[in-house]
């Protein structure tokens, strides 16, 4: 059969560096640094004592306060991106057929927030089982799609993706393939996350997987420098609007780009640690090229997972000198994460926005916090270090790589009739 083209028409984002999609945008192509001491909870006696908190967020001034009571925050998050993407993309809600519009939603760990609070209540109770109604329907990684789904009527495929770090972008490849397979017209595709908490951040201190730089937050997700300890935690959301070509220009909508192709594969090496070599990170992104029908001369920008932990960043580098040859040193690439710290399950999502509006305005933001080579790495490649480039880019890749050795890869390219 042949498949039906995708677009991309409309776009939200709730993020440490913008509260919004042009925000989020324009922090990005200014090099804004999203880290700064945690404000959520005490963690002076924490290893890491710093994140990528969202700035300025008071859920009463999107909910009502008994409205607001019943979701956890990562769903607040995602509601609120989800309505921007949704004004954004403009629909007739009248002429829209609501049966052919899916959401999916994606969380790598979904409502951490009201798992602590109710586990605690009980624990520091007098042992009788006294929980929230809404403890359950708050807490699983599902329900943000359900509510999008309820708030706009929207009765296509509705589900979430989990996949660790990779759900998003794992959620925004199923939505490209539903519609391209006539399955819906249109999608509301993204994920959201919130685990700035003392099981968030110590769970992953338990790990050893982020940065301990509490002296200097803003410098200390540095992707690909010889000096990066670990990640740093984000949370907020993004969301898009997929929707099939024709539905889109019969309505006359705006189109940010094309939804070009999607790879996904696993490492089947490690539950947290990246194949050596990059195999997994290397057959996602030859699929998304296969997918896409282009050549490795046709990618013109990369945003890499790039998350500033040791071995990932040496290895993501690898894959993709493997894949692309001598035309690695033509692409820019970078880590966004440099800026939002990595938002978990909502970071393919994000970064697939950063990605899309790179296409759209020529653009790539920066790598930021770079100070010194890493001698593992080879230096011909153009990381964008520091300062946003302008460049014609006609298609862009977009990696997100999640524990258990999940992988997603998703090219955008400019709109062609």
């Amino acid at each position: 059969m042949k498949l039906r083209r995708v677009v991309v028409t409309g776009i939200g984002a709730l993020t440490p560096i913008g509260n919004t999609a042009e925000e989020y945008w324009k922090g990005l192509i200014n090099g804004v640094s999203g880290a700064g001491p945690i404000t959520r909870f005490d963690a002076s006696k924490f290893k890491t004592r710093f994140a990528c908190e969202v700035k300025n967020f008071n859920a009463e001034n999107y909910f009502d306060r008994k409205e607001a009571r019943k979701y956890d925050i990562y769903s607040q998050f995602g509601l609120i991106a989800a309505d921007e993407a949704v004004k954004d993309a403009a629909f007739n809600m009248e002429k829209l057929d609501h049966n052919r519009v899916g959401v999916i939603m994606a969380s790598g760990i979904g409502g951490l927030d009201t798992l602590i609070s109710e586990v605690k209540n009980f624990l520091e109770g007098d042992g009788t089982p006294r929980f929230n109604p809404f403890f359950i329907p708050k807490m699983i990684s599902d329900i943000n799609a359900g509510h999008v789904s309820i708030k706009y009527g929207f009765r296509g495929p509705n589900f979430a993706t989990v996949s660790a770090c990779a759900s998003s972008a794992n959620g925004l490849a199923d939505a490209f393939n539903y519609i391209r397979l006539n399955k819906a017209d249109a999608f509301v595709a993204g994920g959201a996350e919130a685990a700035l908490n003392p099981a968030g951040v110590g769970g992953f201190n338990g790990m050893h997987a982020l940065s301990t730089r509490n002296d200097d937050p803003a410098t200390a997700s540095r992707p690909f420098d010889k000096d990066r300890d670990g990640f740093v935690i984000g949370e907020g959301s993004g969301v898009v609007i997929f929707e099939e070509m024709e539905h889109a220009l019969n309505r006359g909508a705006k189109i940010y780009a094309e939804v070009a192709g999607a790879g996904l594969s696993g490492d089947a090496f490690h539950m947290t640690q990246p194949h050596p070599e990059g195999l997994g990170a290397l057959l996602a992104m030859r699929a998304a090229l296969e997918d896409a029908e282009l050549s490795i001369t046709d990618i013109d920008h990369i945003n890499t997972h790039g998350t500033s932990t040791p071995l990932g960043d040496i290895v993501e580098p690898k894959a993709i000198q493997s894949l692309f040859g001598e035309q690695a040193y033509k692409i820019n690439i970078n880590s966004t994460k440099s800026m939002t710290g990595h938002l978990l399950g909502a970071a393919g999502a994000i970064e697939s926005i950063a990605a899309i509006l790179a296409v759209k305005n020529d653009i790539v933001p920066p790598t930021i916090n770079h100070f010194t080579d890493d001698p593992e790495i080879d230096s011909r490649l153009n990381f964008t270090f520091n300062k946003a480039q302008q460049r014609v880019i006609n298609a862009a890749l977009t990696n997100t790589f999640g524990f258990g050795g999940h992988n997603a890869s998703i090219i955008f390219r400019k709109f062609k009739e």
